[in-house]
């Protein structure tokens, strides 16, 4: 608890406010030290702002025009979609075909008899008492690529506390079967998850230790279900007849769904699908010229020097608008001309407009596909497009506008610009993280941080220093009181002697 004084008792005057008036211009030195601090804090909170925007266009490059799925992307035409439907997986080049479904790949079933089971939440005990102990299933099924499964799976419970139910749900969970048991025709139905035909038994159930499958009589030993073998697709493809285990598979990086038997051949093909290719690119273009403009206007800003950061007491008489305009001065031109700002935005001016050495596409500049520079001084460098040449460029051979942004090469000359602005982004952003740090960064990691520590420690200094100079300046006020009513009590005394 701070000590109470009371001052001016016989001098008559207000210590108080005289010692805070003092006090005021004692402060102006922490003040200084305060504003300072508080732009360096803005200063570092800018430079960090950038980073991050930087950060988000470096990874828009990577997930878009530095990525070869953007112009894989196609627009598949098939005469007839009922019966096959076609996806572009990974081919670089156009595609087209004809084709003739046979018939369709099925998936191989066992039903068994009737088994007399009516309520499936029971205990497997209590509905088939003849089982004892710990009992050992084991379920071979078809793979995906169309061989049996030549371990299987092997599943083991105690029948007094695994009920059907819970016994089905496991084997559809860790088998490559489906389990359903119907309490109406009181059947199993046992489904392999894959389709086509194995060349033999599809789906094979057999006991390893105990008579769970043999008292369904679902055993080879003494089966009475029906069994349906699993069936290939067969197809006729470009002429050639074949089959697949699966009615989606790949032929040459584009994916196949059989759908239905055909009556005649089905012809598809593929085209760039312009548009997507174009949205990414677009995306790219627009994503830099903000970034560019953001960083141009940063280092341009302008700095009002009459403006400095407002103290709390300043704020205290104050409007909020007014306070809110004085530091919208007070705070700009924080990283005017900043030397590694100004020298990442040359940098990445120079990787757009430099070609591209050792190409193979016929493209070595942006200009080529209709992305350049605009001529508009005032745009510092922005991108324009060019949109009908660009789509033409797409249309005509989508893999050459890859490597114009995506080539790799052991110098920058033979890098692709997407790969290029990504390394001086990083660059740029370690540049300034060492400067000002990120957001989990402690202050002596960095320069501006080890700079608002040493702040700190002057302003706990300075704060040390302002108690013992207000300590001071009440002792002599109080020394000057005391000696002022050593004065009043004498010419009391006086003044008593001569009236006596």
């Amino acid at each position: 608890m701070a000590d109470m004084r009371i001052g001016g008792l016989a001098s008559g005057m207000d210590t108080d406010q005289i010692i805070k008036d003092l006090m005021k211009a004692e402060r102006i030195p922490l003040d200084k030290l305060e504003q300072k601090k508080q732009y360096l804090e803005w200063q570092r909170d800018d430079y960090r702002d950038m980073n991050k925007m930087m950060f988000d266009f470096s990874n828009l490059i990577f997930d878009g025009v530095m990525k070869q799925g953007t112009y894989t992307q196609k627009t598949i035409s098939v005469s007839d979609p009922s019966v096959v439907s076609v996806k572009n997986i990974n081919s670089t080049t156009d595609f087209s075909g004809n084709l003739e479904v046979g018939n369709l790949a099925k998936s191989a079933t066992i039903i068994s008899g009737a088994t007399g089971i009516t309520d499936s939440s029971k205990t497997l005990k209590e509905l088939m008492p003849g089982l004892s102990g710990t009992q050992k299933i084991n379920i071979k099924s078809i793979l995906k690529d169309g061989t049996l499964d030549p371990k299987g799976t092997s599943i083991e419970f105690e029948p007094e506390k695994e009920t059907l139910n819970s016994l089905i749900s496991k084997i559809n969970q860790q088998t490559g079967v489906s389990v359903f048991f119907d309490e109406k025709t009181k059947q199993f139905s046992f489904t392999a998850k894959n389709s086509g035909d194995a060349a033999g038994n599809d789906i094979v159930l057999s006991d390893e230790t105990g008579t769970f499958f043999d008292s369904l009589q679902l055993t080879d030993s003494n089966f009475s279900g029906v069994r349906q073998e699993g069936v290939n697709a067969t197809f006729t493809y470009n002429g050639l007849t074949t089959t697949r285990p699966s009615n989606t598979f790949t032929i040459n990086g584009f994916e196949l769904t059989l759908k239905n038997e055909s009556t005649g051949p089905v012809t598809f093909t593929s085209a760039p699908d312009t548009d997507k290719i174009l949205e990414k690119i677009v995306k790219f273009v627009d994503e830099y010229n903000k970034l560019i403009e953001k960083v141009n206007g940063e280092v341009n800003e302008k700095k009002y020097r009459d403006f400095q950061p407002l103290t709390a007491e300043q704020k205290e008489s104050m409007e909020e608008k007014e306070i809110e305009l004085w530091e919208e001065k007070s705070r700009s031109g924080t990283l005017r001309n900043d030397s590694v700002l100004t020298s990442g935005l040359n940098k990445m001016r120079s990787d757009m407009y430099t070609p591209i050495s050792g190409g193979t596409s016929g493209f070595d500049q942006l200009a080529q596909i209709g992305i350049k520079t605009s001529s508009n001084y005032l745009d510092r460098g922005k991108l324009i497009i060019d949109e009908n040449k660009l789509r033409e460029a797409i249309s005509k051979d989508p893999n050459a506008i890859y490597e114009i942004f995506a080539k790799d090469g052991a110098t920058s000359n033979e890098q692709g610009i997407a790969r290029r602005l990504r390394d001086t982004l990083k660059d740029t952003m370690d540049s300034i993280e060492q400067k000002a740090g990120k957001a989990s960064s402690t202050n002596n990691t960095f320069t501006l941080g080890r700079l608002l520590n040493n702040m700190d420690n002057q302003m706990d200094r300075f704060e040390d220093r302002l108690i013992q100079v207000e300590d001071r300046y009440w002792r002599q006020f109080t020394a000057m009181e005391k000696a002022i009513q050593r004065s009043n009590e004498q010419s009391m005394f006086l003044m008593n002697q001569f009236g006596g």
